[in-house]
């Protein structure tokens, strides 16, 4: 197979695999606390009983995981992609026509297993299909597009709440979703290149920067069993779990700035800040993760994480400390959806890596039912986020400590020449 044309097809397939993930996290699950206070007020229903759900969908997130994985590896990623926007954008839609709590409870299940494909699997798996050079730069513009699509869903849906109620807001939300990732899914993905007749993008060309040893476009690596029994994917689940822990205190910021005596109003421009530091920050890690590697990206993620929350800690209430602070915080942020994902390539290869990335991301799904409420219960017994800045740093040495036991073990399977075609 020969990829004729300079321009190759992996770059439409980057393209259209941005928009569907985009849609999902920005317009779809990342809207979902726009519309709280409306429904609670109009439905007479108490804040912690609704937003229950949230917890609901983690839950069945982590159980779909495995199952999701397989799914994905199997049939035809239009099709798997074309359904799962269905469950998940068409539960959204029916939250319109909820009256009681068990109704999010009830459609968290649907809403959680089409996430899981768009929201979690999809996008680094079909990126590690198309992509064996610029790998790091594909999954940081998908990053990238994704928060831009999330920040232009934000302000639109809280018109649509604003001016036609959350009912309509959810149906609109919802069906817009579906009408758009379907489309794009059947006309513009494809299930393989194989399928389509090319290699990869830079198959021919393929550098081994991590030491794989496989020809360039092979789909080598580690096969599930063997990667089941390897300490490097425990410690990779270590490190999902982990950063998406420290990712998570995104969501207690502006109220830690509140307690450290500034308004809301500082709080919602250093969040803007925030965004803007997982924008360029994806970006950032992306090439990264191209130049350097998955193992040094991470390190130096890590570190970058480090100086963030040391700086958070003695900034002394200077507002361009702390704003610059946030702002490299949320390069930390990224990690989840680039370094995360090419660590799982470097360590365990192409053969599997549906399986096993689906495996390794229930540390990101127990993480999401875990961290946040945690530090919710640190703040409320000790009237403070000090405690759990420190336990962000100790969390950040786990995590290096992490991958450098993770590539030593990959060296062992290699050694025992368990990676292969």
């Amino acid at each position: 197979m020969k990829q004729t044309s300079k321009f190759h097809y992996a770059w439409i397939i980057l393209i259209a695999i941005s928009l569907i993930v985009g849609i999902g996290k920005g317009a779809v699950n990342n809207t979902a606390g726009l519309f709280l206070t409306a429904v609670t007020n109009d439905l007479g229903i108490g804040m912690g009983k609704l937003s229950l759900y949230f917890s609901i969908s983690a839950v069945v997130t982590m159980v779909f995981l495995p199952i999701a994985g397989k799914l994905m590896a199997k049939y035809d990623t239009r099709l798997v992609l074309s359904a799962a926007i269905v469950l998940q954008a068409g539960a959204y839609a029916l939250f319109g026509f909820m009256s009681s709590a068990w109704g999010w409870y009830l459609l968290a299940i649907p809403l959680a297993m089409g996430g899981v494909f768009i929201t979690v699997i999809a996008g680094p798996v079909v990126i590690n299909q198309w992509f064996r050079k610029s790998n790091g730069l594909a999954l940081g513009v998908l990053s990238a597009v994704g928060g831009g699509l999330g920040a232009i869903a934000q302000p639109i849906t809280a018109s649509l709440i604003g001016n036609l109620g959350w009912r309509s807001a959810y149906m609109i939300i919802g069906v817009a979703a579906i009408l758009i990732v379907v489309p794009v899914a059947m006309m513009l993905i494809k299930r393989s290149p194989q399928a389509k007749g090319i290699l990869p993008y830079g198959a021919q060309e393929a550098t081994t920067a991590e030491g794989n040893p496989q020809q360039a476009g092979a789909e080598a690596g580690i096969d599930l069993a063997t990667a089941k029994k390897s300490v490097a994917l425990y410690a990779l689940m270590v490190f999902f779990f982990l950063i998406t822990s420290i990712a998570s205190f995104s969501m207690h910021i502006p109220k830690y700035l509140i307690n450290q005596g500034f308004d809301i109003s500082f709080a919602g421009n250093v969040m803007g800040t925030y965004m803007l530091g997982i924008l360029i920050g994806s970006l950032i890690l992306g090439f990264l993760v191209d130049k350097l590697g998955s193992k040094m990206t991470a390190i130096f993620a890590m570190v970058a994480g480090a100086v963030a929350i040391s700086l958070l800690l003695f900034a002394n209430n200077s507002t361009t400390v702390i704003t610059a602070a946030v702002g490299i915080f949320g390069l930390v942020s990224s990690c989840i959806g680039i370094v995360a994902p090419a660590l799982a390539t470097d360590l365990f290869g192409k053969k599997a890596y549906s399986e096993i990335f689906s495996t390794a991301s229930l540390g990101l799904a127990i993480s999401s039912i875990i961290a946040l409420p945690a530090y919710g219960f640190v703040y409320d017994a000790t009237g403070s986020y000090t405690s759990v800045l420190y336990a962000l740093i100790i969390m950040i040495v786990v995590n290096i400590v992490c991958v450098f036991i993770a590539f030593a073990n990959k060296k062992k399977l290699i050694d025992r020449g368990l990676w292969t075609n």
